[in-house]
């Protein structure tokens, strides 16, 4: 993959990540923290997951800022604090991905998981799996809004993305 592609997946992490905390907003608080059998037990575990664990891969690729130990901490308790701390940190991969020539996407990179075990991969393998791994939780993610609405949640497919199907303003 060259650096446009994971440039997409960036832009797109972004549009998702926007269209389904639209949902989440709208819910009760009840409902939003209601366990629905998830592996993170709820939308706001879910959440929490998908921004912990972009920060601890951030992390590993610049050396820099927050890395929570557990993969199920819950970094922000209100909902609106988690969406700020999800864009800060949608932003700041996009701004890490867009400073990527195809030459980086290769490099290898030396990192620990965090039971210290020690790896080293391409830095585009671990952009592969970052863009995947925010898609598998996200989908769980959706599904806690089907399961608490009873409703069909927004699309978050790369198509609708790529067809220019808008993102709610949150900010």
């Amino acid at each position: 993959m060259g650096t446009e592609n994971f440039r997409q997946l960036a832009a797109y992490n972004h549009w998702a990540n926007l269209r389904l905390y639209g949902a989440a907003l709208e819910l009760p608080e009840e409902a939003y923290r209601r366990s629905t059998g998830v592996f993170f037990g709820s939308l706001h575990g879910t959440l929490n997951h998908l921004l912990l664990t972009d920060r601890i891969w951030l992390k590993r690729l610049t050396g820099t800022g927050e890395h929570p130990d557990r993969l199920d901490a819950i970094l922000h308790d209100d909902r609106r604090d988690l969406l700020r701390a999800r864009m800060a940190e949608d932003a700041r991969l996009n701004e890490l991905v867009e400073s990527y020539t195809g030459a980086d996407l290769m490099e290898p990179i030396a990192y620990q998981t965090t039971s210290g075990k020690p790896y080293r991969q391409p830095r585009q393998d671990i952009l592969l799996h970052l863009f995947n791994h925010q898609t598998h939780h996200r989908g769980q993610a959706h599904a806690c809004c089907s399961i608490l609405t009873g409703s069909e949640p927004p699309s978050l497919d790369l198509l609708a993305f790529q067809r220019g199907v808008p993102a709610p303003n949150l900010g």
